[in-house]
C-alpha cells in the first residue's frame, strides 16, 4: 500500500496504450481510464478476474487496429445513462438486470447466455452499459460490435457494484442517522456559495479564467505545477491574489453540516480537496480533517524550509509580489559572503555596479537572495501529505461505515481513488450538481449542495443553524428518469451557485 505515498497530485488522464507490432486477433489489453482504476493503491478492481475476460476476447475476430479505435472513442460514446432516444435500446429495468447478471455469473458465462445464445444482439446490449452504439458501425454485422462490448464489460466490472437496497432520500437519511464513522470527501462545490470559484466549470471555473489571461503556459493547470513554480514563481504569484481566500470567518451550510456530523460524534474524517481552509471557520477539528491538497493556512520557504502562518505572506500576495523568507533575510544579513577575489587582475568580483554605495566595507560583500515562500498547497508533481495515506490505509478503511462525497467530480488523483479504495460493502452517497460516471454510488443527490444537506437535516430532525439556510424554503425533488436512486433537487433560485468540479 505504500506506493500511494510516493505518488504526487495529478489530473486524471488517459493511460498510455500498449501498441502491438503485428496484426493479431483482439487480445486482452483491457485498460480503463484512471478514473476507473485504483492502481495507485495496489487494489484490484471489484468483480470477476480479468483473465476470464481475456479468454473471451481471444475468440473475437477483430483486428488490433479496431480495438485501439474503440479504446480511443469509448469515453466519448459512453454516456452512463439509460437511453430513451436510441432505437431498440434496453429498458432501464433490463439494464439493471444485465449489470447484475454480469457480476453474478462473470463475463464469459454472461456472453454465452446473452449474445451467443441469440437472446440479445451485441449492439443492443451495449446500451445496457451506458454505451451509445457508434454511427460508424451502423449497418455492419453484429460481430462488429463485439470488441466494443468487451471493453464495455471490462469498464463495468472495474467499478464498484452499487448496493441495491439503498435508493431513496429516506435511505440516505437513515444511513446518516445510524452511522457513527462517516468519511466525508469534499471538493470546491461546497465553497461556491461563498463566491469562491471552483476549478473546472467551463465558463466560470478557475482554469477557464486562467486560460484567458495569456500567462504563456500550455495548460492553465500548469499554474499549479511545482516544476514551473520552481523555475518561475511569478506565474503563480501573478494570479495568486485571485485565489487567495478572503472569507472573513464565513463558511457555507455544507461546512456547517460536516461540523454538525463531527459534533454529533459521527464524523470519522473529512478529506478536503479545498485549499481555502474554510473548514477551520466552521469549527472542524484538525484531528478530524485531512487537507489533501494543503491550504493557504501556512507557507514554507523553498530554500531553507522555514515555515510561517499563511497570513504573514498575504500582503505580498495581494500586492502581486513574490513573498521572500524573512529567516533567509535575517540569516543572510548577519552572515554576509565576501566576494570572490580575481587573482588575474587583483580585484574582487562585484555583482553591483562599481559606483554603488553601501556600508558593506566599500561594497566587498554580497547578500544572498532570500528564498521564495510558497503557500503549503499541494502542487501537481508534489506528494500528498503523509497523513493522507497513513490515515486512509491504517485507520479509516477499517472503521468507516458510510461514505459521503460532496461537491467534487473526483477528477484529481490520487484523491479520486479514495472512494474505490474503501470497502465496497460500505454505503456511498454522492451530493453534487452533476453526476459522475466512473463510480457507482448507491444514492445520487443532485443539485445545490447547501440545499441538499439542509433538506437531509430537516428530514433527520437535525437543526442546521446557518444564516444561508431558509427554514421556509420549498425544495422540489424529482427522481431522474431511468434511475431508481438518482434524485434532482431544485428551488426557485437553484441556479445561483456554480457547477462544482474539482
Amino acid at each position: 500500500m505504500s506506493t500511494m505515498a510516493m505518488k504526487g497530485k495529478r489530473p486524471v488522464g488517459r493511460p498510455r496504450k500498449n501498441w502491438t507490432t503485428q496484426r493479431q486477433t483482439t487480445k486482452a489489453r483491457l485498460e480503463v481510464t484512471d478514473d476507473q482504476q485504483v492502481g495507485h493503491l495496489n487494489i484490484k478492481p471489484h468483480g470477476q478476474a480479468q483473465n476470464e475476460l481475456d479468454e473471451r476476447i481471444n475468440d473475437l475476430g477483430e483486428s488490433w487496429e479496431t480495438e485501439s479505435l474503440f479504446e480511443d472513442v469509448i469515453d466519448d460514446i459512453a454516456e452512463d445513462r439509460f437511453f430513451t432516444d436510441v432505437p431498440d435500446a434496453v429498458s432501464p429495468e433490463q439494464a439493471v438486470r444485465y449489470r447484475q447478471q454480469l457480476r453474478s455469473v462473470g463475463p464469459q458465462e454472461f456472453c454465452r447466455l446473452t449474445v451467443d445464445s441469440g437472446v440479445i444482439t451485441a449492439k443492443k446490449l451495449l446500451t445496457a452499459f451506458g454505451i451509445r452504439p457508434p454511427a460508424f458501425l451502423e449497418g455492419l454485422p453484429d460481430d462488429s460490435y463485439f470488441a466494443l462490448l468487451t471493453l464495455a464489460l471490462s469498464r463495468e466490472l472495474a467499478k464498484r457494484a452499487k448496493l441495491v437496497k439503498y435508493n431513496t432520500i429516506d435511505d440516505a437519511v437513515y444511513l446518516l442517522k445510524k452511522s457513527r464513522n462517516i468519511v466525508v470527501l469534499t471538493g470546491a462545490g461546497i465553497s461556491t456559495s461563498l463566491g469562491i470559484p471552483d476549478f473546472r466549470s467551463k465558463e466560470t471555473g478557475l482554469y477557464a479564467q486562467l486560460e484567458k489571461l495569456g500567462l504563456g503556459i500550455n495548460d492553465p493547470q500548469e499554474v499549479f505545477n511545482i516544476d514551473i513554480f520552481n523555475d518561475d514563481p511569478t506565474i503563480f504569484y501573478s494570479v495568486a491574489k485571485d485565489i487567495l481566500p478572503d472569507t472573513k470567518g464565513l463558511y457555507s451550510p455544507t461546512h456547517a453540516f460536516i461540523a454538525q456530523l463531527q459534533n454529533m460524534g459521527k464524523l470519522l474524517t473529512n478529506y478536503s480537496q479545498n485549499i481555502d481552509n474554510i473548514e477551520a471557520n466552521a469549527g472542524i477539528q484538525p484531528e478530524k480533517l485531512v487537507q489533501c491538497h494543503g491550504s493557504f493556512a501556512t507557507a514554507t520557504c523553498q530554500k531553507c524550509g522555514h515555515k510561517v502562518q499563511g497570513d504573514e505572506i498575504f500582503a505580498d500576495i495581494k500586492a502581486g509580489n513574490i513573498p521572500r523568507c524573512t529567516q533567509c533575510v535575517n540569516t543572510n544579513g548577519s552572515m554576509k559572503r565576501k566576494r570572490s577575489y580575481n587573482k588575474s587582475n587583483g580585484k574582487r568580483k562585484r555583482r553591483r555596479n562599481s559606483d554603488d554605495d553601501d556600508d558593506d566595507d566599500d561594497g566587498r560583500y554580497d547578500i544572498p537572495d532570500a528564498g521564495v515562500m510558497k503557500p503549503d498547497i499541494t502542487f501537481f508533481g508534489e506528494p500528498l501529505p503523509d497523513e493522507f495515506t497513513q490515515r486512509l490505509i491504517k485507520h479509516d478503511r477499517d472503521l468507516v461505515d458510510l461514505v459521503v462525497v460532496i461537491g467534487t467530480s473526483l477528477k484529481v488523483a490520487p484523491v479520486s481513488e479514495v472512494v474505490p479504495y474503501l470497502p465496497p460493502h460500505i454505503p456511498q452517497i454522492y451530493i453534487s450538481r452533476t453526476p459522475v460516471s466512473h463510480i457507482n454510488f448507491d444514492i445520487d443527490l443532485l443539485g445545490d449542495c447547501d440545499v441538499i444537506v439542509a433538506e437531509l437535516c430537516r428530514r433527520a430532525g437535525w437543526d442546521l443553524a446557518h444564516d444561508m439556510v431558509d427554514p421556509d424554503q420549498m425544495v422540489d425533488i424529482k427522481l431522474e428518469e431511468g434511475y431508481t436512486s438518482r434524485h434532482v433537487f431544485t428551488t426557485g433560485d437553484s441556479n445561483k451557485s456554480l457547477s462544482p468540479e474539482l
